[in-house]
């Protein structure tokens, strides 16, 4: 009997780690976000930041996408977003903002693209357990490495700073 207590231990174990990515069939980067849908991230977080932070001219969000998933024509996209408010006068000095992992999902309309959920894991002591909640495990990994280190998204950021900063009604 004890062999047959181990044994279905064993493959709960296994099965329990299998569903871990709650059936995802899940594509790895960036593979799956069109211009289109890149637009529409980015457009969605600076309207719904637009009130968040006040004194700033123009505000940019830019993202790594660590992968996506697609389920009944919603797609999951799992990224880190890094978004920033920026005058003239202090260049490509941010003036407020934020950078964090999200999780973002949008149906497509016609040619468009439409968000219809966004998270953002909860403050403090949840912050783990929401980001668990969130993201498949191994983009959880990536996010926990990327906490703190955005020096390829403050480069793509900077690239959509000067170009404002050189045509400002842009």
């Amino acid at each position: 009997m004890t062999k047959l207590r181990f044994f279905i231990l064993v493959m709960s174990a296994v099965l329990l780690a299998s569903c871990n990515d709650k059936g995802l069939n899940l594509t790895d980067g960036d593979k799956q976000i069109t211009p289109q849908i890149d637009d529409a991230i980015s457009h969605y977080i600076v309207k719904k930041y637009a009130t968040s932070y006040y004194g700033t001219e123009k505000q940019f969000e830019v993202h790594k996408v660590y992968g996506t998933s697609e389920k009944d024509g919603i797609l999951s996209v799992y990224m880190w977003s890094y978004y920033g408010g920026f005058n003239q006068a202090n260049g490509l000095e941010a003036q407020s903002g934020h950078s964090l992992p999200a999780l973002i999902r949008l149906k497509q309309e016609g040619d468009a693209y439409s968000v219809i959920d966004y998270t953002e894991p909860q403050d403090g002591s949840m912050y783990q357990s929401s980001l668990e909640k969130m993201f498949p495990a191994k983009y959880v990994k990536s996010a926990r490495r990327d906490n703190g280190n955005i020096g390829g998204l403050e480069k793509k950021m900077d690239k959509k700073v000067k170009a404002w900063l050189e045509k400002p009604d842009s």
